[in-house]
């Protein structure tokens, strides 16, 4: 089991939220998604080793950015 933090910026919303957590999700191996929208943060779970470039791709795609 791996567990990452990711700092997203661009999240002002619950859609926000949603949109970045429905993304990650769809990455494979990704048990569990965790978007905490104060904080700007992503906890990301994953059964296997996390791609980070998978991970900035998904946030890409739903609008946002990791902060790197």
């Amino acid at each position: 089991m791996t567990t990452k933090t990711y700092s997203v910026t661009g999240m002002t919303c619950a859609h926000c939220v949603a949109s970045v957590d429905a993304e990650v999700r769809l990455i494979p191996g990704v048990t569990d998604v965790r978007v905490d929208l104060a904080a700007g943060a992503v906890t990301v779970r994953s059964d296997r080793p996390l791609d980070d470039d998978a991970v900035v791709a998904a946030v890409d795609e739903a609008g946002y950015q990791v902060a790197r």
